[in-house]
Order: C-alpha cells, then structure tokens, then sequence
C-alpha cells in the first residue's frame, strides 16, 4: 500500500489509510453450553482475559480493513440468569469482572498509530437474557441504595426490531441500542506504570480505587496470585488512556473509535455488551446481556501523537438522533444536601467543612445526584407515568437503563445544573 505523508494536522485527523481489497471475516469464538458462555477462567479456546496487561497473548490476528466478529461474555462473567435473587446478587464474586474477549493483534499496526473501529452491529448472545443489578457498595448511589436487587431482561423481537422487557418492571419497553461497555486496547508497560502510580496514590489519600487483584485474575500466569506480572495487572473497572470501561452508550452502530496504539499489534479487547443503557448508567449496570459485537479495524499510521486519549465519531446521520427520545419529562438538579451528609463520592474529603453545608459550591457531581434523587421520587411518586407504581429500587434500576443524566449549566456559581431525562417511548401505552 502506498504511503502518502500529509503536511497538516487536520489532514492526518480526517483522513485513513484505503481499505486493502483483500479485507476478509474474522471470528473470536468464546465456548458456550447450552447457549450461555462458560467462565472466563475455563475458556480452553484462549480468547478472555480479565485485567489489562502488555503481556496478554493475543487472541486472533487480523489485518487493517478486515470485519472482526467478538462473541463476548456479559460484565460479571455469566453469573445469573433468569431464576437467579438479590442473594445472589449480594454473592456476586467482583474479581471476575470484566471478561472481554481478545486481545486481538492487528497486522502492520505499530505503537505510535492509532486503531480505528468502526461498529458494525452489537446484539444479544443466543440466549437472549439480560439483567440490572444493584450491587451493595457499587453504583452512583451507593449510599442510599445498600440492599441486592435484580431485574431480568427478556431480549426478543417485535415486527423486526429487538426490544427488552421485564416481569420485574411490567409496561416497560426498551428498544436495542446496542454497544459495549468495555472496549479499548492494551496499555504499554510505561503506561501500566502510570495509571499503577496515580491510583495508589489516589488510594493511600483515601480515594475509591480498586488496585490490582490476582485472586481470580485471567490469565492466571501472568495476573493470578503467583503471575509474574500479578502486581501491574490493572483492574478492568475503571477507564484510562486505553478506553476500557467508558460505557459510553452513543458507541453504537455506525460510530467510529479512536484508540491511540500504546504496544505493536494495539490489542483490542472488548466485553461488558449492553443492550441499551441511561446516560450514567447510574444503578452500576445497564441491561447486561453476553453479545455479538461486529466491528472493522484499520489503523491511521503515526497519528497517536494527536490522539493521546480515546476519541469517537460518526458520519452516519442520525445515530444520535436515534437515541433521544420522542417525549420526555426532565428534573433539575443543583449542588444542595441535608445538613450533615457529605455524599459517599466526598467522603475522602474534608468533611469537616463538607457537612455542616446545604449549599455547595460548582458540584457536577452533588447536582447530579439532586437530579436523580429528584427522578426517583418523581417515578414512585403519584405523577409517575408508569403503568405499575414502582419501588424505590425499580425507579433507580429503570434510571440506570432509561434516564439520561446531561449537564445543562457550568457558569451559574455556585448552583450548576445538571439535568435528569426519562423518556416517556419505554412506557407502552394501552
């Protein structure tokens, strides 16, 4: 393939290298047993992995142009299914998550470039379940919300078009957005050293992190508790300059990703697919199911210079149109609290000074949490437009998968706003 240099920086943004006429279809099989995916830890086929690592062999090759297809697991390595309780939510073994199928070494792709990945489609697996949890110690309100819950997602057709719905919240309909939660590329060995660094110590000050845990990490010699790499096998949890664990929910068909390639060959991974999800994501899970994404790989050479972090985009029309609602009813969130609470995402702060407040000054973060906290009283309130009055934890499970949480003011000081939007289409009218 000939190689064109180009002399701008917006030139070398926009354009990629030709798709090569020898692209062809390849597949990154998980095993299942009577259609659900065996765990992560006995995949026999060496295609999961459960932590970031360089040092992770790849799971296929493919060139730049080719269609991969990742059949993945669901983002607690296929513990429930449709009979399953809040006990056995409250038993949930976090160490499994994510199962994400690859790496996947892309042919020619150097450190330096830049993966391009197209989504071509996400779908269910073929058992078609999904589920919401509220997970104890997990979730944007986490504080408020301490007990296990589950709803199961039926995820079927309907003159051609997927839908989910639930027992567990009757009259609800939610159409398939599809994307995965969890996608990104390997991190190199000075990039694992940073993120390592900073988050200990964010850690040692007394920060929310979840540093590297061998116990139950794949692969087991590399991640697991006598891994020669078990120390700098980074959770899969939070998100870093690799993409992970964005759960992004306008990463839908029809985007294209940007990763900047940090070690030869990139390493794409990618699990944790849902089935559709609130801006948010706000109870800690979408509807998670075990999918089928469908992408196309190619690589913009050198450009990772001007892509230090994941970027994403889209020419399609209409792919974020697709996802707003056509009616909706939204509350309004400002930074106050009771006197005497410091919210649990502030509680390593100084809350000598936090407490006494009602008021707080530039707080996305409290505005946000005002905003829900207002939705969920709105949704079991006697204005609810669902057709079955819900509990406290059925709103807050039905904002994780329908509301969208949007910042709407940063100048008003101190009271930003951010706003909450629940749309009205899932609630299916007589």
């Amino acid at each position: 393939m000939k190689r064109i240099l180009f002399t701008t920086a917006a030139a070398m943004v926009v354009l990629t290298a030709a798709r090569p006429s020898f692209a062809s279809r390849v597949t990154i099989p998980i095993t299942r047993v009577r259609n659900v995916p065996v765990p992560c830890a006995e995949e026999r086929l060496g295609t999961c992995h459960n932590r970031w690592h360089p040092a992770i062999p790849p799971a296929a090759f493919a060139n730049p142009g080719d269609t991969v297809i990742f059949e993945t697991r669901d983002a607690f390595d296929n513990p429930f299914n449709r009979s399953s309780g809040p006990a056995d939510v409250a038993a949930a073994n976090l160490n499994l998550v994510h199962p994400l199928t690859g790496p996947l070494f892309v042919q020619t792709a150097r450190a330096g470039d830049v993966l391009a990945v197209t989504i071509l489609d996400a779908v269910p697996g073929p058992d078609h379940f999904g589920y919401t949890v509220i997970v104890p110690g997990f979730g944007f309100l986490r504080d408020v919300f301490p007990n296990p819950d589950i709803v199961h997602w039926e995820l079927g057709d309907d003159g051609g078009r997927q839908f989910a719905t639930s027992a567990d919240l009757p009259g609800v309909k939610i159409p398939l957005h599809g994307f995965a939660g969890t996608i990104g590329v390997e991190l190199g060995l000075t990039q694992i050293e940073t993120a390592f660094l900073r988050e200990e110590q964010l850690r040692l000050a007394g920060g929310f992190v979840l540093p590297p845990q061998p116990q139950d990490a794949v692969p087991n010699n590399l991640c697991g508790p006598s891994g020669t790499a078990r120390t700098r096998c980074l959770r899969t949890i939070p998100p870093r300059e690799n993409g992970g664990n964005t759960d992004i929910k306008q990463m839908v068909k029809g985007t294209t990703l940007l990763f900047p390639c940090f070690i030869d060959g990139c390493g794409l991974s990618m699990g944790d697919v849902h089935f559709a999800q609130g801006d948010g994501e706000v109870s800690g899970t979408a509807i998670e199911m075990n999918g089928i994404v469908t992408v196309r790989v190619e690589v913009r050479r050198g450009q990772a210079a001007l892509l230090r972090f994941p970027r994403f985009e889209s020419s399609d029309r209409g792919v974020l149109k697709d996802l707003e609602p056509q009616r909706f009813v939204a509350t309004e969130g400002i930074p106050v609290k009771p006197e005497g609470v410091v919210m649990v995402e502030e509680i390593w702060l100084d809350g000598v000074r936090l407490g006494p407040l009602t008021n707080q000054s530039e707080d996305v973060t409290l505005a946000a949490r005002d905003a829900l906290l207002k939705m969920i009283d709105f949704l079991t309130g006697p204005q609810s437009p669902s057709p079955t009055r819900l509990t406290q934890n059925q709103a807050y499970i039905l904002c994780s998968v329908a509301c969208d949480l949007k910042i709407s003011n940063l100048v008003d000081v101190p009271n930003f706003v951010v706003s909450d939007f629940l749309h009205l289409d899932i609630f299916e009218r007589e």
